[in-house]
């Protein structure tokens, strides 16, 4: 039996899974939490991260010193700036931090949203990387002539675990969510780094989906270690994900993507055109608030997170005429940072059950919206739907998917961390020499716990409801606006 670990690092926790190369069976996990931080400023000492990666290594007890290879997926987007000592400049700024909005307008007016599409396959917005490069370079002048070295989250792990050496390593899904990596040229574009001030020699080597990073200098001394990867790279691998299937994940955040076999290029700015971590591409779009606000409206009844269901139950499908459009922390698609959530419908006979109810159809209209940007896009999203994350374990969220999606539901264990797993199929693959995507494909068919949701609502009742919402939705728009 060969065992290989795979790390999920995200805002809140560090996460380890171990697990056997051959069908990926989870013999070992643990996690460590980390101080999470809220937009605009979304911050942490990188070294908090390490810190909850070793407690969690050691949590997973003796079977860790049978692991022969690891990989780290980690938060994407993320500013590690490191002086010629490896230290930090400034803390890291996260995905989430929002302060660089600023220089994601300034960014964008210089070239234009269609020339930043064509070049990084993504118009930019506040949680892209060159846009956080840009504001330390305004803002932090002295930390930024310091800077000798520009990781990602995933990056600074990685060079940690193998003893940071002279030159670090990322991949290529990771580096599309950059600004200054072309997914469509697999190269670094250097005059858009510029841009933000940032030189070619500060970056990392872009690896390969099946090349071996090196050898474990730390923690584990001697294992394969893998590229490794961006989060939802790495959630990909797990779900064993072809062109044409579609995850839709709840987490604190929302995200919709799928597997192409062709780059895009969304000129709207809606769709972030990726890469991922086996050699194609990986369209995505995100949204700020999903999980994070089903848990507020509930906590607003006085309940806990699991209390959901529950009173949720009590509400019809429409929730009673009652919408929440739930930009509760501004929203990245659409881009609105400064945007709030919105509340209508409201009578006399509104219940809190109705409400509760409106923040679940609310999250998932609007990431339903982003399929509807995917498919603009030309992606194919006819395969299979697979729903994921925490929100996923709740049976609210599954049903409302199907049924404002009109469709059947997929949803794998939703215990199993599949940024962690992902991240352990790479390095089965880097070890064994087969390919990430074939390994996650194996391992997802053989697992056991799946549950399929049909739809339970006629269409009519779908199509009103997500009628209600974009009608909504473009009312806060219009306030803005003015």
């Amino acid at each position: 039996m060969t065992l290989v670990a795979g790390v999920d690092s995200s805002t809140k926790s560090t996460k380890v899974v171990i697990v056997e190369s051959d069908d990926g069976k989870i013999v070992a996990s643990a996690s460590a939490r980390h101080p999470a931080t809220a937009p605009p400023r979304s911050e942490q000492d990188p070294m908090t991260w390490w810190r909850a990666l070793s407690k969690a290594w050691e949590a997973c007890g003796p079977v860790t010193r049978s692991v022969k290879a690891i990989s780290i997926a980690a938060q994407q987007h993320g500013l590690v700036a490191l002086d010629g000592n490896g230290e930090a400049v400034h803390p890291a700024k996260l995905w989430n931090d929002s302060e660089s909005a600023p220089q994601a307008e300034w960014l964008t007016q210089r070239l234009g949203a269609d020339e930043w599409a064509k070049r990084c396959g993504s118009v930019l917005g506040p949680s892209f990387t060159i846009t956080k490069l840009a504001w330390l370079r305004e803002t932090r002048p002295d930390a930024f002539g310091a800077i000798r070295r520009v990781l990602l989250p995933h990056e600074w792990l990685t060079w940690q675990l193998l003893g940071c050496p002279a030159q670090a390593v990322g991949d290529r899904g990771d580096a599309s969510g950059t600004g200054w990596w072309s997914p469509s040229s697999g190269e670094v574009d250097e005059e858009l780094l510029a841009l933000a001030g940032g030189q070619r020699e500060w970056l990392p080597e872009i690896l390969g989906p099946n090349d071996v990073a090196g050898h474990a200098a730390t923690m584990i001394r001697g294992a394969v270690v893998g590229p490794g990867t961006g989060d939802n790279m790495g959630a990909a691998l797990a779900l064993g994900l072809t062109p044409g299937d579609l995850a839709i994940s709840f987490g604190t955040s929302g995200t919709v993507f799928a597997s192409s076999s062709t780059p895009t290029s969304d000129r709207q700015g809606e769709v972030a055109g990726f890469a991922d971590a086996a050699g194609r591409f990986l369209p995505l779009v995100c949204t700020l608030n999903a999980t994070k606000v089903t848990e507020w409206a509930v906590g607003l009844t006085g309940g806990k997170a699991n209390d959901l269901d529950r009173i949720g139950a009590l509400a019809p499908p429409g929730a009673n005429g009652v919408v929440l459009v739930p930009y509760l922390d501004g929203e990245r698609t659409p881009l609105l940072p400064t945007a709030t959530g919105s509340l209508s419908g409201l009578r006399t006979s509104t219940t809190i059950a109705d409400i509760v109810r409106a923040s679940v159809e609310g999250v998932i209209c609007g990431l339903l919206a982003g399929v509807d940007a995917l498919e603009r896009c030309d992606v194919d999203t006819n395969g299979r739907i697979l729903a994921v994350g925490g929100g996923a374990r709740s049976t609210l969220y599954r049903q409302v998917l199907a049924d404002l999606s009109t469709r059947e539901i997929v949803t794998p264990d939703p215990a199993v961390d599949r940024v962690a797993v992902g991240a352990a199929a790479q390095a089965a693959a880097v070890l064994s020499g087969a390919t990430p995507d074939s390994v996650g494909a194996a391992w997802a068919r053989s697992e056991r716990v799946v549950v399929v949701t049909e739809p339970r609502i006629d269409t009519s009742l779908s199509s009103e409801i997500r009628s209600r919402y974009r009608e909504a939705a473009h009312g806060v728009l219009t306030h803005l606006a003015h």
